[in-house]
């Protein structure tokens, strides 16, 4: 059964004297009695300002001990916590406030323009700011003595704070959590992560993302120390785990990867990094094992306040890729087109269910409903795509909407994805589907190479796509470049004018080995870094437009012309009059590849037709498409639901906005 009472008043009386809180900036601690004395003043100062018991309040303000106190002050009279992004433009954030129709805002004076400027156009939302305001619509918290506040009783079902998607692929939504959700996340949390008296969890993600805020309110629930970093900074947040022997943190992957480059391993004080928001690459995996970072790969999102299911450090040993099995408590179905669950190994959505699953979406029409229809029969409609194998491991592959069609054919991104990763050289890879006039669309990557493996530089290469969207990839480091392939050109970084490329026609030759010609990728581009959003899962539009500005088609030759796909064009080409035919690929023997790939390029069904070109699908070998590309990025971020670990990342390299895997960190 739930506490009744905010959690920190049940807190304090068991454990007055622990450390509940300290900031990693300047080492200051507060124990949970002093939390408590601030918690208490804010509450009282709230409720001075009319606030009360139902209310929602939205918070604009940098993730501060200030803004823990606000978590817990809303908790105890009963208030709804509503966090606003500190980096989202005026309009989104007045776009949050009339979507939950909140009652007043909080902010600080670094957001205070920004918080004028979200209740610009709703009438009667009161701004308050927690320091001296500076504009005179806007007055101070502590302007007004703090009245007595009685802790108010919380039901399972009240929503204890309200969060928004990232908006990845669609608009955001506001998400209600409720007691029950938060409260059951945490205990199934424990019961996988493990929990020690002596835990202390560092957060240097967005408090107004799950993964940032789940701690905040679980180190409460569980006794613990929660070291808050105000922004995040790879080498001084690897620093913050020795100096405050941290035994657990929520990072994206990108996050840990450059607190990896910066510090080269972390302190052996941890026992959890729990990795969420995006993918995480095989190779960082591997690196962490050889190092012994404890790193846990998580799946969750903004609607399961967090996990949803998380693979352990001995799991990932040899199953590079999963993100474990369902947490207690927590279902996970794969369900195909129809809606009906598919079998063990079978691709198809995630759907998810149990008591830490959001009850509904904020309608976008009446703040006060909720919104359902993304429920069905076996719960939550994730809109992502994966499986489950026959021993219960969850494997996440990419979005549902991210799937390309091309002339016909299926592609998931994720599988394109693995291939990709498979390339001397390539170190991130984002794949996505670009509008085709002929096919629909065609199979298009973004990519980050080594600089050391490189063979020129793509300042001047052309613009062969049209639209598309993209996926995030995995990181490579640690590989001997030479022995990955012994071949490889090498060109100093320094040489080239533009972001490192991976030579063509060495990028095809990996690809026909582990993909059918019409999920190779038409269009390639290369970039110094991935865009991502402030949530830590790649940009799919940004990936979209730097492909649509930079991209080649690495095909030379009529194949590249000829633009064949799935089935046969309209005019299909001539046939060849001979077998000794100066332009027809000689044909060879079809082997299986690892995944179950064709290994020749040639079709079960289909043959080229004497020229390079397809007649119905491009299984040949050659690197011309069939009927459509898929754009592996394997993103949770996830969805647009907040993704998980519901990780968030900053303004600056992995800063926060996530999730984010929310993400997802949270956490896509």
């Amino acid at each position: 059964m739930i506490p009744v009472r905010d959690w920190l008043s049940h807190r304090v009386v068991s454990s007055p004297d622990e450390t509940a809180l300290v900031r990693a900036e300047d080492g200051e601690s507060w124990t949970y009695t002093d939390l408590d004395h601030l918690v208490s003043e804010t509450a009282g100062r709230l409720v001075a300002r009319g606030i009360s018991e139902g209310d929602r309040v939205g918070v604009l303000t940098p993730p501060y001990v200030g803004t823990v106190g606000l978590v817990h002050a809303a908790m105890r009279i009963g208030a709804t916590f509503v966090p606003l992004g500190p980096n989202l433009t005026g309009r989104e954030l007045c776009e949050r406030v009339e979507q939950t129709d909140l009652s007043a805002v909080v902010c600080a004076e670094s957001t205070e323009d920004a918080a004028c400027a979200a209740v610009g156009d709703v009438p009667d939302t009161p701004v308050y700011s927690v320091d001296e305001p500076t504009n005179d619509a806007v007055e101070a918290v502590h302007a007004v003595d703090p009245e007595p506040v009685e802790p108010v009783e919380w039901e399972l079902s009240d929503h204890l704070c309200l969060l928004f998607t990232s908006g990845t692929t669609g608009e955001p939504k506001g998400v209600p959590l409720t007691a029950g959700n938060v409260y059951s996340s945490a205990v199934a949390s424990a019961f996988r992560l493990g929990m020690e008296p002596d835990d202390r969890w560092l957060v240097s993600l967005s408090l107004h993302h799950m993964g940032g805020l789940a701690p905040v309110y679980r180190s409460v629930l569980y006794g613990t120390t929660l070291v808050l970093r105000e922004r995040f900074r790879p080498g001084e947040t690897a620093d913050d785990i020795d100096a405050y022997d941290v035994t657990g943190v929520s990072l994206v992957p990108t996050m840990l990867t450059q607190m990896l480059d910066r510090r080269g391993t972390l302190s052996d004080s941890l026992r959890a990094v729990l990795l969420g928001g995006a993918p995480a690459p095989d190779d960082l995996l591997e690196r962490c094992r050889d190092y012994s970072v404890p790193v846990y790969p998580t799946y969750g999102m903004t609607e399961s306040a967090s996990q949803i299911a998380t693979a352990t450090p001995a799991q990932t040993a040899d199953r590079l890729g999963t993100v474990g099995r369902a947490l207690f408590g927590t279902s996970v179905t794969i369900v195909g087109e129809d809606g009906t669950p598919v079998d063990s190994g079978e691709t198809g959505e995630i759907v998810v269910d149990g008591p830490t699953i959001t009850p509904g979406y904020v309608d976008s029409d009446d703040p006060t409903r909720l919104d359902r229809s993304a429920f069905g029969d076996h719960g939550l409609h994730t809109g992502d795509v994966g499986r489950v194998d026959e021993e219960g491991f969850l494997y996440v592959l990419n979005r549902l909407d991210d799937r390309i069609i091309t002339g016909g054919e299926n592609v998931e991104p994720g599988e394109v994805l693995d291939a990709l990763h498979a390339v001397p050289g390539i170190d991130e890879a984002a794949v996505v589907g670009l509008d085709d006039d002929t096919w629909g669309e065609r199979v298009a990557a973004l990519l980050v190479a080594e600089p050391e493996v490189v063979s020129a530089s793509t300042d001047d290469v052309s613009s062969g796509s049209d639209e598309g969207d993209h996926a995030e990839g995995d990181h490579v480091e640690g590989v001997s470049t030479d022995e990955a392939d012994p071949d490889a050109e090498r060109v100093s970084a320094a040489d080239t004018d533009g972001p490192a490329t991976v030579d063509d026609d060495r990028l095809l030759s990996v690809l026909r080995t582990r993909l059918a010609g019409f999920k190779i990728p038409k269009t390639i581009g290369y970039a110094e870094e991935l865009p991502r959003t402030v949530s830590g899962t790649v940009d799919r539009a940004a990936v979209r437009e730097t492909l649509r500005e930079r991209g080649h088609d690495p095909r030379d030759g009529p194949e590249a012309e000829l633009e064949t796909a799935g089935f046969e064009p309209a005019d299909p080409a001539e046939p060849p009059e001979a077998e000794n035919d100066p332009g027809r690929r000689p044909e060879t023997s079809a082997t299986d590849t690892d995944d179950g790939d064709r290994t020749d390029g040639s079709a079960d069904d289909h043959e080229t037709d004497g020229d390079g070109s397809e007649t119905a699908r491009d299984d040949d070998g050659d690197g011309s498409e069939t009927a459509r590309d898929d754009d592996g990025d394997g993103a949770d971020d996830a969805s647009d639901t907040g993704r998980a670990s519901d990780g968030g990342v900053t303004d600056e390299p992995g800063d926060e906005n996530s999730s984010g895997t929310d993400g997802h960190a949270d956490g896509r």
